[in-house]
């Protein structure tokens, strides 16, 4: 289990540009050793499919619905439950066959609603790809449109992107950049539950929507999603 300290960025390109950035910590763990901790836990139930199967079968089950055979190795880049509170904005999990090739990568998109749901991609060479948008996350932009992101997994810096373009411009863009804090040890565990990250994204994020809100920003109505 590694930690990567970073800045996440988002920001608006259209109707109302805003930008908002703060500060959090995220975990890259091997879904084939997956850590053991009172302080930072990671559920399945807080991430795709079964919540009484290890989050490893349920991938492998998920990626089966694609045609895909179970990897060889998955590495996952999430942030773990914290006292009792799970909030993950985006994991990702990148998926590796018997020699270490690249087979797919999973880009797992949660919502303030409870809501959650898995794209497929597959990466070239530079980890760039796209996907249509299908699934409803900021209350202020419409579930239309394509990203492109650009996920390459993580060594000592962390990059991350992800841009939505609609009517062929791009109208949000997310950025997670960072570096690598090291591996997991008990003072390193204790301090950063007492952070509280997972309440503190949420808040976080929260608060810049009330902002967009209290701006005029109009509401898209939101229907009820299905997924995994």
């Amino acid at each position: 289990m590694i930690l990567y300290s970073a800045r996440l960025t988002h920001v608006r390109h259209r109707a109302l540009s805003r930008k908002f950035t703060h500060s959090m910590k995220t975990w890259l763990v091997d879904l084939d050793d997956m850590p053991r901790s009172r302080l930072l836990e990671f559920r399945a139930a807080d991430h795709l499919g079964s919540p009484d199967r290890p989050i490893r079968e349920n991938l492998n089950a998920w990626l089966a619905t694609q045609g895909i055979a179970a990897p060889a190795r998955v590495s996952m880049l999430t942030t773990p439950r914290t006292f009792g509170y799970a909030f993950n904005p985006l994991t990702v999990y990148w998926c590796y066959d018997d020699e270490g090739t690249p087979v797919c990568v999973v880009a797992e998109v949660h919502n303030t609603y409870g809501e959650r749901h898995c794209y497929l991609l597959r990466p070239d060479e530079r980890w760039r790809a796209g996907v249509g948008k299908e699934f409803y996350v900021s209350p202020f932009l419409e579930v239309s449109g394509h990203y492109r992101m650009r996920l390459p997994p993580p060594d000592e810096r962390l990059s991350l992107t992800v841009v939505l373009h609609q009517d062929g411009e791009p109208a949000f863009t997310a950025t997670l950049t960072g570096r690598r804090v090291g591996v997991a040890r008990p003072a390193l565990v204790l301090r950063e539950a007492l952070f509280l990250l997972p309440q503190r994204v949420r808040f976080l994020i929260q608060r810049h929507g009330v902002t967009l809100w209290l701006r005029g920003l109009p509401v898209v109505r939101r229907q009820p999603h299905f997924e995994v």
